[in-house]
């Protein structure tokens, strides 16, 4: 799979996703419904933990 395939694997979800939930909802609800559907079309994927900043 070359690079333009790997982010039409993952940009189209995306959008699907951004269109079906809309604006204003937390950026970790769309992390984990994009991770979600990630992994149901079989790509691995790992998700960052937040930092605290002092």
């Amino acid at each position: 799979m070359n690079e333009n395939e790997i982010a039409k694997q993952i940009l189209d979800p995306a959008f699907v996703i951004h269109t079906k939930l809309g604006p204003g909802v937390f950026e970790s609800v769309y992390q984990v419904v994009l991770a979600h559907e990630l992994r149901e079309k079989g790509l691995m994927v790992e998700r960052c933990e937040s930092l605290c900043a002092l």
